[in-house]
């Protein structure tokens, strides 16, 4: 099934008009996770008709105010518009501390569970999982403990070629084989796999890279991902400013892509001080041509 990407913010810091903080939407296998939640998301949602209340996850990177002070706001919004179904939230350690502190300061009950689970790696770790899909987080260096995320298919049964069945006259032993990606061994000779079936589809990933610098392992941890996210809050022009701050150039974006051999680079996490991301996008194709800079309301399908 294809990953189903919806960009709710791609900017940094604070919201401006027409460029919100970070927050995205993913469908990944009818999954839907919510990939950190900036000031105003609850918005963005309703503005790009994504259905909230279906949400089952939410992962926040880190606790700076840009990815995750919309979450009060959201999660007050679901209870109010009567959500029973509980809510799993993935993030750092204090998270749970500040939503349920919030909450009992402002007297807000909710109509649902909201069930924390804290994420604190060193190297790159499976964070989820059920039969469909995985969840990796991965640790990121920026001023405060920040993650990345990567998601991903888990490798699906072959589908079998109808007419090979009738072909080979399969039985239902070497049908329940093939279909486990076996061979089929016969006195006759040997079927192969990808003779009767049509082969095993790749599993798609996304990867989230969001504020950080420079992340040395970071190719090896997300290799191959069909759609790679990593912030380029700014342009070489200003590195000095980027190391400061703890974020990355578009062309140390760039760089992790080309390393990683991703499939597809998206940048976003702008700063205001750019009029437009013509700069950016420039700079991360001299490294690495198939890149594109985000817009709020932008959706990619892979």
């Amino acid at each position: 099934m294809p990953i189903n990407l919806t960009i709710l913010g791609s900017g940094s810091a604070v919201p401006i008009l027409g460029r919100g903080v970070t927050s995205q939407h993913l469908n990944i296998n009818e999954r839907r996770i919510l990939i950190d939640c900036g000031e105003g998301t609850q918005l963005q949602l309703r503005r790009f008709k994504v259905k909230f209340q279906r949400i089952q996850f939410i992962f926040i990177s880190h606790l700076h105010g840009d990815h995750f002070l919309g979450l009060f706001g959201l999660v007050s919004s679901m209870s109010l518009l009567g959500r029973t179904k509980n809510l799993r939230i993935f993030g750092p350690e204090g998270l749970e501390e500040i939503v349920r502190h919030q909450f009992k300061l402002s007297q807000v009950y909710l109509s649902y569970e909201l069930e924390f689970e804290v994420i604190d790696c060193k190297e790159k770790a499976l964070v989820f999982e059920d039969n469909s899909i995985e969840i990796y987080a991965f640790p990121l260096k920026h001023r405060v403990k920040c993650h990345g995320f990567l998601f991903q298919e888990k490798p699906r049964p072959p589908k079998m070629n109808k007419d090979k069945i009738k072909e080979y006259s399969l039985t239902l032993e070497e049908i329940l084989a093939a279909r486990k990606g076996e061979d089929i061994i016969r006195e006759t000779g040997t079927l192969l796999n990808n003779e009767v079936t049509h082969g095993i589809e790749k599993c798609l990933s996304y990867a989230y890279c969001t504020d950080t610098r420079f992340v040395a392992k970071l190719p090896k941890w997300i290799e191959g991902a069909s759609l790679l996210y990593h912030e380029a809050t700014f342009t070489k022009a200003h590195t000095d400013r980027a190391k400061a701050t703890g974020h990355s150039t578009a062309e140390d974006a760039a760089t992790i892509a080309k390393e990683a051999n991703v499939e597809q680079l998206i940048l976003g996490h702008f700063s205001t001080r750019y009029k437009d991301t013509e700069g950016l996008l420039d700079e991360a194709k001299a490294v690495f041509k198939n890149v594109k800079c985000v817009e709020d309301g932008d959706v990619y399908l892979v």
